[in-house]
């Protein structure tokens, strides 16, 4: 769990800081070094990140099934694309924007591009696959071919 304490420096010594039972770290530093937390203007200019989203993937007789968790990711950021027996998901999901004047104080959330690719088995059919998103939530199923699909062969005993 992490806690911020955001003072006002101007109204908070060292001398009644003593008397308060959490220490604030921020607020140290400014003491010692006159130092502020970075603005958006101090910060060098945005590498391009990247982040895995993480996929369940399930295979029933005719079919396999992929979901994954893609919060945030609009349906115009999302690519899915199957060649051969490759199947490649591919999104973006943007990151905050920062105006010049904000302090940020913590940053975990995982953005940018993302690409993933699957390798099927033979006999998949990729005219009928199906993707839906709902509540942030990828389904994809990729049916088997008919002929791909186990059947039972019956066992027959000769007469004699």
């Amino acid at each position: 769990m992490t806690t911020l304490i955001v003072r006002n420096p101007s109204t908070v010594s060292a001398r009644s800081r003593a008397d308060d039972w959490a220490w604030d770290p921020a607020l140290a530093m400014r003491e010692l070094w006159g130092w502020t937390p970075w603005t958006a203007a101090d910060l060098p200019p945005t590498v391009e990140q990247s982040f895995a989203p993480r996929f369940d993937v399930h295979e029933t007789a005719g079919e396999f099934v992929f979901r994954a968790d893609l919060p945030g990711i609009k349906q115009e950021n999302l690519e899915i694309t199957l060649t051969a027996n490759q199947l490649r998901i591919a999104g973006r999901r943007e990151g905050a924007k920062h105006e010049e004047n904000e302090r940020s104080y913590l940053t975990e959330r995982e953005y940018g591009a993302f690409e993933r690719v699957f390798t099927l088995p033979e006999g998949v059919d990729g005219e009928k696959v199906q993707a839906t998103m709902n509540d942030g939530v990828l389904n994809l199923v990729v049916p088997k071919k008919p002929e791909a699909q186990p059947r039972q062969i019956p066992i027959t005993v000769p007469k004699a």
